[in-house]
């Protein structure tokens, strides 16, 4: 075993506040102290006279989600008790990777609020010649292409915005029914009421239910706590999810998800137990981007989407 510090140089990182900073879609990443999205919690412009933290680090959470430790392979800037760790010795990417779970896996000595800034180059961590073999051979996947469909950077500021009741924008079902006892499992998704994996929560057989329940593709749903999600693929959905049928001519993945981002913005107004019902969605008005005509500019709100980061995946 060594200590950290022997292997990496260890750095306080950029101390910035997120909400004080410019986002952008296309800028660079500001992470924080979250175990989640790789500690990215967006993207933000680039600040005259302030240096990122140099990519192909390790960023490790001081405070917060403790320990909690990724590699960053683009140049960040970070909040408070953010430190990264450049490598002394030279390792690979999988490499890398492994001794980012080594110090996770040291967060149980932080509990109760204690902090890491000071012990963390005390770590014990394997040693180069003590890494497993099968960290070099295992597979991953690669990771998905940053690349916009176009180039030109869209700002959602110079346009103007006018309100729209959801009702003249679309035709809203609600779904049916679907007894637990009688699903049988297949490859059709079903949609709930849940904030997770997309609504879906089950898969069930096409042949099942074909002749009694509504098959959708294409469609933004939301349910009864107003979790909004789009589905570019077929699906059933139970009675605590309602289907909006666009109205308007124009619709594909990009516009349904610029609306499906609007849409979100209307939660909090269903929170502290308020449900959705379909009386009360006929009167919610969202804002959208308009032409000269005063009418939804849905090539705009199509070619946003389009310009943000890794849309090519879409």
């Amino acid at each position: 075993m060594v200590k950290v510090k022997e292997y990496f140089d260890i750095k306080y990182g950029v101390n910035l506040e997120f909400s004080n900073i410019e986002k952008d879609p296309r800028g660079i990443p500001f992470v924080a102290r979250t175990e989640k999205n790789n500690g990215v919690v967006g993207r933000v412009k680039l600040i005259e006279g302030i240096n990122p933290n140099p990519a192909n680090t390790i960023s490790v959470a001081g405070g917060g989600s403790v320990m909690s430790s990724f590699l960053q392979k683009e140049f960040y800037y970070s909040g408070r008790d953010l430190y990264y760790l450049t490598p002394r010795i030279e390792l690979n990417e999988k490499e890398i990777l492994f001794y980012c779970m080594c110090l996770k896996a040291n967060a149980f000595r932080y509990s109760y609020g204690r902090q890491a800034n000071k012990t963390l180059g005390e770590i014990n961590i394997p040693a180069i010649q003590q890494i497993p073999k099968w960290v070099n051979m295992v597979l991953y996947p690669e990771y998905p292409k940053e690349k916009p469909v176009i180039k030109e950077q869209m700002e959602l500021k110079t346009k103007k915005w006018h309100w729209f009741y959801i009702k003249d924008l679309f035709n809203i079902e609600k779904g049916e029914r679907i007894v637990k006892l009688n699903r049988n499992k297949g490859k059709i998704p079903l949609i709930t009421a849940t904030s997770e994996n997309n609504g879906v929560v089950d898969f069930l057989s096409y042949d099942d239910f074909k002749e009694t329940k509504k098959c959708f593709k294409d469609k933004i749903t939301i349910d009864m706590f107003f979790n909004v999600f789009y589905h570019d693929y077929n699906f059933f959905c139970d009675d605590n999810v309602h289907i909006l049928i666009s109205k308007f001519e124009r619709n594909n993945k990009y516009i349904s998800l610029f609306l499906t981002i609007i849409l979100k913005k209307l939660q909090n107004k269903y929170s502290y137990g308020r449900q959705l019902r379909l009386s009360r969605i006929v009167s919610d008005k969202i804002k959208l981007p308009v032409g000269k005509d005063g009418e939804p500019d849905w090539q705009f709100m199509e070619n946003y989407i389009k310009s943000l980061a890794y849309s090519s995946n879409l």
